[in-house]
């Protein structure tokens, strides 16, 4: 049994400090494995309000250094650890997450990383394996040079995290065969001002790698202007694979291969 659980959609710094949609992350969970990506600011606030056991995880994933990704990592580390009092869990993280790299103080204390059972900091073209699911690393294009996305090689599926990033050829040839794909789209239509997914990149990632089921989250103000149902809507008309924009509280559970429940309604 698999599920997913977006304790946030923010996905820019105007959308995460007027917290007009939360940034908390998101919770993968696989068998008895949970995986926590990209506790951002409220991680844990949200954790309770959608019926997540923080101590329950396995893994915490970092994808950036950016504050809308990580700014909630220590606390989290300390609700996984109970304070310290059991030395548990995993950090996957970018490098200045854990190291001071490039004159950027990194968001993990020297504290906190007592706390873990094992740090790795992750660089392009990283492979790490937890029990039954293997873990790769994603090329990203984006204003931190040091992002980049996480695939996830699970024993019933294979799900794909953009992160933060532009669209390029490498990162829709290193998603190839996925199931699922979550996209950061902070973007609607073609309106992308730099390093991010707008709506139009979605599209061409979709149609190239042909999930069974597209998922866009971390909007921006623009996308929530232009409203992300909508956008969804326009990609799965195009693509023809069932594509949702993701809500705070979003719950979605796989049942075997490509078998997918949600409790959204809308998209069919």
């Amino acid at each position: 049994m698999a599920s997913l659980i977006f304790l946030g959609t923010a996905g820019s710094s105007a959308v995460t400090t007027k917290q007009l949609r939360s940034s908390g992350g998101i919770i993968l969970q696989v068998d008895d494995l949970q995986f926590h990506l990209d506790p951002g600011p409220g991680a844990l606030n949200k954790a309770k309000e959608y019926g997540v056991n923080l101590h329950h995880n396995t893994a915490v994933l970092v994808t950036s250094h950016h504050l809308n990704h990580c700014n909630d990592l220590n606390a989290v580390i300390e609700a996984m650890t109970h304070s310290g009092i059991e030395q548990r869990g995993i950090l996957l993280a970018s490098k200045p997450v854990v190291h001071s790299v490039d004159h950027h103080h990194p968001f993990l204390t020297t504290y906190h990383q007592g706390l873990l059972e094992r740090i790795i900091p992750l660089e392009k073209d990283h492979k790490v394996g937890i029990e039954l699911v293997e873990i790769n690393t994603l090329s990203a294009e984006h204003t931190d040079p040091y992002a980049l996305g996480f695939k996830f090689f699970c024993p019933k599926f294979t799900l794909s995290y953009s992160g933060d990033t532009a669209l390029t050829s490498q990162l829709v040839t290193e998603m190839a065969g996925s199931d699922i794909l979550i996209l950061n789209v902070p973007y609607p239509g073609n309106k992308s001002a730099g390093l991010n997914l707008d709506t139009d990149a979605a599209i061409k990632i979709i149609s190239q790698v042909k999930p069974k089921l597209a998922i866009m989250t971390h909007f921006g103000l623009e996308m929530l202007k232009a409203d992300p149902l909508m956008e969804a809507r326009e990609v799965q008309r195009i693509t023809n694979v069932q594509t949702i924009a993701a809500y705070d509280g979003l719950k979605i559970a796989t049942e075997g291969f490509g078998q997918l429940k949600s409790n959204v309604r809308g998209y069919s």
